[in-house]
């Protein structure tokens, strides 16, 4: 096979000058006919893609020679991206076995009441690579009911006028750095990894715009992040615990993307190819790939490798174990099978035809969520109400408004 000579220059920075910075074209000519003439005009395949924020993308005409003749352009569709249908089923994950809550719950501490820091597995990878898919699995595999699943895709900066008319014309680089608010992004980390609440924003990629609701999520003793520059910013890398990269074929990424934007984000067939072309697979080669290089793991083929995610879970598990989180379980085991009585400081209320009555609405699968939410509060309340029963009190006697005294505690 003849090889094919290319000429490395070296890349401009994102805030080079405007005249400097050439369009960038990936080789798809044998694939794509269309991409051809821009890479022959782009002259260098792994020049720097041009920043959001300095640079927008203006492709060159072209010349009268290779004129084609106008098409009938696809009108956009309508369909609404799954952003802005999010719902309560979103924030979890439903296996065989259990049902596994994605937002977090706080807060977390071991055995003995100590705080203990979640841990972070950072996922990294080109678009439409995989990585949620892996994320989602590996959540799967670890059987811990709750799991914080963050992603980048809702840190994008928000668009003025401008901005948004050239990212509906597919020429707004998304796959840049600049595009993204490290600040936000590191700061909402920074309050997960501490267990404390935090409103994450919600990006509509048909509206290119951050929606007027947030999505409210916790810590866990597992958080997950993913994104296309998860190791890009050194203060996010270093947050994090265990860093996997998802390698996958650069072909099967871009079908992927063509079917995800063309069915979910309103795109068409040569918006998609020309966004392509020009951004995403330069800015993959740029800013993506050399990320590779702070894995602890590379994920060949993403989701369809079942290997490498039972291993990336084995470790997972060994490193909760050394965390304490499984501590809380093993000695609630050792007390039920032991015999042994339980503590003083342990009360359980008394079981009443009520209290039986209360658990066989609330452990019903076919019961209604409005009966649900009504059983439990009552069944909260009980418990309060006993919880009172046992603290400390003093006898007390009050005058009512009629002039009777009461007794009470």
């Amino acid at each position: 096979m003849a090889g094919k000579i290319i000429n490395i220059f070296d890349p401009p920075s994102s805030a080079s000058s405007e005249s400097d910075v050439a369009e960038t074209q990936a080789d798809f000519s044998e694939v794509f006919p269309e991409c051809e003439g821009d890479e022959e005009k782009s002259g260098d395949f792994y020049n720097t893609p041009a920043s959001p924020i300095t640079v927008p993308y203006c492709p060159r005409p072209p010349s009268t020679g290779s004129q084609k003749s106008p098409r009938s352009r696809r009108q956009r569709t309508t369909s609404l991206n799954q952003s802005s249908k999010k719902s309560a089923a979103e924030s979890m994950i439903r296996t065989q076995h259990r049902t596994i809550y994605t937002a977090g719950r706080p807060p977390w501490y071991n055995s003995v009441g100590q705080k203990v820091e979640p841990l972070v597995i950072g996922i990294c990878g080109g678009s439409a690579s995989g990585k949620t898919t892996v994320a989602e699995k590996i959540i799967e595999s670890l059987g811990v009911p709750w799991v914080t699943l963050l992603s980048m895709d809702s840190f994008y900066k928000v668009l003025n006028e401008k901005q948004r008319e050239i990212a509906n014309r597919n020429e707004y680089n998304f796959d840049h750095p600049d595009a993204f608010d490290f600040d936000l992004l590191i700061n909402t980390l920074q309050r997960l990894k501490e267990g404390r609440k935090v409103e994450v924003p919600i990006y509509n990629f048909v509206t290119h715009a951050r929606e007027s609701r947030t999505k409210t999520m916790y810590g866990a003793n597992v958080i997950i992040f993913e994104g296309i520059l998860t190791f890009y910013n050194p203060k996010v890398l270093a947050m994090l615990d265990m860093k996997l990269f998802v390698d996958t074929d650069a072909d099967v990424r871009l079908v992927r993307r063509l079917r995800r934007d063309i069915s979910q984000r309103g795109r068409d067939l040569d918006g998609v190819l020309k966004q392509y072309c020009g951004m995403v697979q330069p800015s993959f080669n740029h800013y993506i790939a050399p990320l590779k290089v702070h894995a602890d793991i590379i994920v060949p083929r993403g989701g369809e490798n079942e290997v490498a995610i039972q291993l990336i879970v084995q470790h997972v598990h060994t490193q909760l174990q050394l965390r304490g989180f499984k501590l809380r379980e093993e000695l609630a085991q050792i007390h039920a099978h032991s015999g042994q009585p339980r503590p003083d400081t342990v009360k359980l209320l008394p079981t009443t035809p009520q209290i039986r009555g209360l658990h066989t609405f609330i452990r019903n699968k076919d019961t209604p969520r409005d009966e649900f939410i009504f059983y439990s509060k009552r069944l909260i309340r009980l418990v309060i109400e006993y919880t009172l029963s046992l603290m400390r009190f003093n006898d007390k006697v009050v005058e009512t408004p009629q002039g009777v005294q009461y007794k009470g505690q």
